[in-house]
């Protein structure tokens, strides 16, 4: 049986049926009449707009609105006529819990059960997003704001407390030994937390084996370990034992102990999100193991390692109790991370507030504003390392592309100029046959007949 198209017109528009026909040129089968398929053509049919997908209806934001209006009318009533409650957080969670009651019951008067639990759940997900944005904004507005008397002295930056005293002014002294401090010991940390972070993930992911399970059982167990107890580590082992005095190395050492874990976890979760199927196919196109790793499996879980040399970070770069016991507190410029004391912005921050002096808690607000705009500023850089999608090449390296394949395009240009040149060979055909060879049986037999 064959196949045969024939346009048909009806209330629809114009349309198109696929009905078998006989091999023998007979006409169509009516007994497949049932098995039709009719193509509609889209040819002069009106498109209307396209909807906006992610925008909210107009009863969806009633519902949101009135919901709002409601609790908080609530939550007046409650605090200001009937009850004696008081005081700011109550008035929030009594007004939110309120919100939520008023919401659902409004969604429930258009929509199923099912409906209203998704609504709730989902405004009760967007809160909590609120909620912690503004409490991450909060913090750092607060900081600023606290700071803003030390940090418009450039002073603030270019000097150190060697010169200057609790009783000085604003004008007199700063934090550069801190900074220079804090750089220092991060840079080192991570010089030693990367690459053993990121190996050990790939050994627990790529390898595997017994030992992989009991390195991941360490590993989180070492997630939850108080800083204190790295700082006494390192006191014990480093300063007691090698160095004999407080220097910015024990601190570094004391910061790589609490940022390994992150590292090693964020990573391990990062590479087993890594499709099975890339590797397969590396493997069929006969790459070895490694050469996978290097260039398949690294590059496609980039963005995400990124993600966790940021939170290792972010987690060693505002430690103080392991560097207060390791690096110890100095007010001057210490550039020699192996020998001294060498203080570090958090251990600053903690210097300057325990001071009962305005001026020493404006420099301390100022050092954790400071402290924060440097986290920042990695976070960003980590993320432009890291940003890029796998694949996707930046501007040096579609250059580099480019560049490669006009030298590939050169080459087999010439070599094809070589080719001709040369002409054909003489016997290219490997189903020519090579002439026969006499045989020593062959020469007997003609030496017999003649």
């Amino acid at each position: 049986m064959t196949l045969t198209m024939t346009p048909t017109v009806d209330a629809g528009g114009p349309a198109t049926d696929i009905r078998r026909a006989d091999p023998t040129g007979g006409e169509p089968d009516p007994r497949a009449s049932a098995q039709t398929t009719r193509i509609h053509s889209v040819e002069g049919v009106e498109v209307g707009p396209r909807r906006r997908v992610r925008s909210a209806r107009l009863d969806d934001r009633f519902n949101v609105l009135g919901a709002a209006a409601a609790g908080i009318a609530v939550a007046v009533l409650l605090f200001g006529w009937f009850t004696p409650l008081s005081g700011g957080v109550g008035w929030v969670l009594v007004a939110f819990v309120a919100f939520l009651g008023f919401y659902a019951l409004l969604v429930s008067l258009s929509s199923d059960w099912q409906e209203v639990k998704d609504r709730v759940m989902a405004v009760m997900l967007t809160s909590a997003g609120v909620i912690l944005f503004g409490s991450l904004v909060f913090v750092v507005a607060f900081t600023i704001t606290r700071g803003q008397e030390a940090l418009p002295h450039l002073n603030f930056f270019t000097q150190s407390m060697e010169l200057a005293g609790p009783l000085d002014g604003l004008d007199l002294g700063g934090i550069a030994h801190a900074i220079l401090g804090t750089l220092m010991q991060i840079t080192m940390a991570l010089i030693v937390t990367v690459p053993l972070g990121i190996v050990t993930a790939l050994f627990l992911n790529e390898v595997g084996g017994p030992f992989a399970r009991f390195v991941r059982t360490i590993s989180d167990a070492m997630t939850a370990l108080p800083s204190i107890v790295a700082g006494l580590f390192v006191y014990s082992a480093i300063i007691v034992l090698i160095t004999h005095q407080r220097s910015g190395f024990a601190a570094s050492m004391a910061i790589t102990v609490m940022m390994l874990p992150i590292v090693i976890r964020a990573s391990d979760i990062v590479l087993r999100l890594v499709p099975g199927n890339l590797r397969e196919a590396a493997y069929a196109l006969g790459s070895t193991r490694w050469r996978t790793v290097w260039h398949v499996v690294l590059p496609t879980a980039r963005p995400g390692l990124a993600t966790a040399v940021i939170l290792g970070t972010a987690r060693g770069i505002g430690e103080t109790s392991p560097v207060l016991l390791t690096s110890g507190v100095t007010a001057v410029v210490n550039l020699n991370p192996f020998e001294g004391p060498m203080i570090s912005l958090p251990l600053q921050v903690f210097d300057f507030v325990k001071s009962p002096e305005p001026t020493m808690i404006a420099r301390g607000f100022g050092a954790a504003a400071v402290l924060l705009l440097l986290v920042l500023a990695l976070f960003y850089i980590a993320r432009v390392i890291g940003g890029r999608g796998p694949g996707e090449l930046s501007r040096r390296q579609q250059l580099r592309v480019i560049a490669a394949s006009a030298r590939d395009h050169q080459r087999i240009t010439v070599r094809s100029a070589r080719g001709r040149a040369a002409g054909p060979p003489e016997s290219s055909s490997p189903l020519a046959s090579p002439p026969a060879a006499s045989s020593p049986s062959a020469s007997a037999q003609k030496e017999t007949s003649s």
